[in-house]
């Protein structure tokens, strides 16, 4: 059974920091380009990070960028998502999803091509 778990959320102070784990089975991570999605209350799901299969291409969303790190250990099929210096805007439900269409990350993360997806992490960041 093909699967991806996400962990790590939680609440935590304005400033302060978590780093979220996406665990796959029943697949090989290797081939596959991996982002995080995060949905906020009322809001539209949004790509924020992408790593490549070697980690060797990666994408942050502006909102995100010099604050949360993306990494992936592939020996160990685990993606992790560093999140520092978070801010009450982060507050959101967190997904991990893979992208069986590339290997590499693009200027962007287009949903329809991640086809494998976690249940969610949710971290809400109180001010």
């Amino acid at each position: 059974q093909v699967q991806l778990v996400e962990s790590g959320g939680g609440l935590v102070q304005s400033g302060g920091s978590l780093r979220l784990s996406c665990a796959a089975s029943g697949f090989f991570l290797d081939y596959y380009a991996i982002g995080w999605f995060r949905q906020a209350p009322g809001k539209e799901r949004e790509g924020v990070l992408c790593i490549g299969h070697s980690g060797d291409t990666t994408f942050y969303a502006d909102s995100v960028k010099g604050r949360f790190t993306i990494s992936r250990d592939n020996a160990k099929n685990t993606v992790w998502l560093q999140m520092d210096s978070l801010k009450p805007e982060d507050t959101a439900d967190y997904y991990c999803a893979a992208n069986l269409m590339r290997s590499r990350c693009s200027d962007g993360l287009i949903q329809h091509e991640f086809s494998y997806w976690g249940q969610g992490t949710q971290v809400t960041v109180s001010s």
